[in-house]
């Protein structure tokens, strides 16, 4: 699995590299061992599934406040989107900064998402599904967001949003 760093502090881009043959392919999607070299001390604790059936649907921009912090692993199964992680650490020195990766399953690229970003995506064809990998069983009380459309972040989503959950239009804009 290749690692591939995104300026970010902690955010990283796993990259899977599939083994094929006339049958079809292989491909390993997780080894916590060479995880571990970027932080992931953790555990596995959760692993969920997302079906996001609107093309230009969004979802996020998602966190879960201490002490259910989470790293998220993020992996899209079926279709495409837009995945995008923001800094909410204000002493980092990345703070309020986003990545977006697009990703599907023949990139055969994940999101690894640490403790302390928010996380949110744009589906870019119908019936997008993502695997997540969560550190932290969900805590409803200590769920977060961000608007996904706070100028202090300026997200380039790259499609007009289609479909928004009312939580999701409801989260407070940053202040600054």
């Amino acid at each position: 699995m290749k690692k591939h760093d995104t300026g970010l502090e902690g955010l990283y881009v796993l990259e899977s590299e599939p083994v094929g043959d006339h049958r079809g392919i292989f491909a390993r999607l997780f080894c916590a061992k060479e995880l571990a070299g970027i932080g992931l001390d953790k555990p596995i604790r959760q692993i969920n599934l997302s079906r996001t059936t609107a093309r230009g649907a969004l979802r996020g921009m998602h966190f879960q406040n201490p002490p259910f912090a989470e790293i998220k692993i993020v992996r899209c199964i079926r279709g495409a989107c837009f995945d995008v992680a923001v800094d909410l650490r204000p002493k980092s020195p990345s703070y309020l900064k986003w990545h977006s990766e697009i990703l599907t399953p023949d990139n055969f690229k994940a999101m690894y998402i640490p403790e302390g970003y928010a996380h949110g995506f744009q589906a870019l064809e119908p019936d997008t599904e993502l695997l997540y990998c969560h550190t932290e069983y969900y805590a409803p009380g200590a769920e977060g967001g961000v608007r996904y459309d706070d100028p202090a972040l300026a997200i380039a989503w790259p499609l007009p949003v289609a479909d928004l959950s009312a939580r999701d239009g409801q989260f407070e804009y940053i202040t600054t």
